[in-house]
């Protein structure tokens, strides 16, 4: 068992962004944790959001799945899904390996700043 992930939600009103932050280590156990995440994230209704997951040490196939199903979920509703990095190697590598990389864009640009994003 490992301690749970942290998982921080925010809304940037001004950028029409909900930001989830997501630290630590990630697993299947935590699954519960990011479908209340993505439910916030419809509730507030704005139209991007964006997981910033350069603080994530180490994932499995359970942050993929979920990162899936919230852009499934978000294109079905309008919406768009950024993952904010730098990405760290384990989430990197998770999506090279699965051939999903190409399904997100992937932005160095946190919400509420300037600059151009990758991806």
């Amino acid at each position: 068992m490992h301690p749970a992930p942290d998982l921080s939600e925010r809304i940037d009103r001004r950028a029409q962004v909900f930001v989830l932050t997501v630290r630590g280590e990630v697993d299947y156990d935590d699954a519960g944790d990011f479908e209340r995440a993505w439910e916030a994230a419809d509730r507030a209704g704005m139209p991007v959001t964006a997981v910033d997951l350069a603080g994530v040490t180490f994932a499995d196939s359970m942050l993929l799945n979920a990162l899936v199903r919230a852009r499934h979920r978000h294109r079905a509703d309008g919406r768009t899904l950024l993952l904010v990095g730098p990405l760290p190697a384990a989430v990197s590598r998770l999506l090279e390996i699965s051939g999903t990389a190409e399904l997100f864009t992937v932005t160095d640009v946190r919400p509420g700043s300037t600059g151009t994003g990758s991806g």
